[in-house]
């Protein structure tokens, strides 16, 4: 988590710049970002913490230009519908504004992958009655692909080439897997999962 929120915190603007976080889930990020002095906002159309509000990014109802900049943790490839809340994330964040964006690509999570995480969680003492396919077809089936969410965020944001690095380890493992993982890409046996990118809104 602490390598997550560098990553947050040196691509937002100084605090107490106003924030929107999307996809709170249970608020730990938004909790850490008020801390050092942002003015934050967390939603997440599931959550029932008091210091999230349980609303949709389509459906949020704020002024346009509300927020200098937007997080999207490893939420937007749940989002629906997509292209209408980019569109939303678009009026909230003012021009010049900054979205930062940590994703799961589930483009790149294949058999190898899913394989990979399996032996992992076997290891750890844990079954999962799934097999590595049914793995994959079930997560892209109900999961937004890397290449449509920067597609849906181009039109409102010039968002730079993603950052390509593990992601697995963050699924139900630990963070030892983490070195793991990463030497299992750098080896060519598993592809980067894992994908952050920033944009920037357009005037």
């Amino acid at each position: 988590m602490g390598d997550l929120r560098a990553f947050v915190r040196a691509n937002l603007p100084e605090p107490p710049a106003r924030v929107l976080e999307v996809g709170a889930g249970d608020g730990r990020l938004g909790r850490a970002l008020r801390a050092v002095g942002y003015d934050v906002l967390a939603i997440d159309p599931k959550s029932e913490r008091d210091d999230v509000r349980a609303v949709a990014l389509a459906d949020l109802d704020e002024p346009s230009g509300s927020f200098a900049a937007a997080v999207a943790i490893v939420s937007l490839h749940h989002v629906d519908p997509l292209e209408e809340s980019c569109r939303r994330l678009g009026e909230l964040v003012e021009p010049g504004g900054t979205v930062v964006v940590d994703e799961f690509d589930v483009e790149t999570f294949d058999v190898a992958a899913a394989e990979w995480w399996l032996e992992q969680r076997r290891v750890l003492g844990d079954s999962v009655p799934k097999t590595a396919e049914e793995l994959v077809e079930e997560h892209r089936e109900h999961l937004h692909p890397l290449t449509r969410i920067v597609a849906a965020l181009e039109p409102h944001f010039e968002v730079a080439l993603p950052l390509r690095g593990p992601w697995l380890y963050r699924w139900a493992l630990v963070e030892s897997h983490r070195a793991v993982e990463e030497e299992a890409i750098v080896r060519g046996e598993l592809r980067a999962t894992g994908a952050r990118l920033v944009g920037r809104r357009r005037d």
